[in-house]
């Protein structure tokens, strides 16, 4: 697992970016729960942890698709793609997450640059 922040420096309504490949979005909701998922929107590269938090939806910053921050599920298009989740442990007031093995929906952008610059046609779209 990897250890995130101490839950005490993640307030309520706010998300912290973990730095990984591609990177996690952390999110403490208001209600107090904590959910992870992959921080990069599957239409196109933005941060999820830039976006509006309402309950258990993060609203992408660019085109308001909005995802579920406890199944990936993506509500609307643009976004057609859900992220993944990762599991998270609260545990001694630290915040860890154990990341999915599931493969990432990353958007056509970010799958060009891993692979060279080459488009990869309907990927992430």
């Amino acid at each position: 697992m990897i250890p995130v922040c101490p839950l005490a420096d993640l307030p309520r309504g706010e998300a912290f970016r973990l730095e990984n490949d591609p990177p996690v979005a952390v999110f403490h909701t208001e209600d107090g729960e904590v959910y992870a998922i992959d921080d990069t929107c599957t239409h196109q590269d933005a941060s999820l942890a830039d976006g509006w938090l309402e309950g258990c939806e993060v609203e992408c910053p660019l085109h308001a698709s909005k995802f579920d921050l406890r199944t990936g599920g993506v509500d609307a298009p643009p976004a057609r793609l859900p992220v993944r989740t990762h599991e998270v442990v609260v545990e001694d007031g630290m915040i860890y997450v154990k990341l999915s093995a599931a493969p990432p929906n990353l958007p056509p952008s970010c799958v060009a640059a891993r692979l060279g610059g080459v488009p990869v046609a309907g990927a992430g779209t």
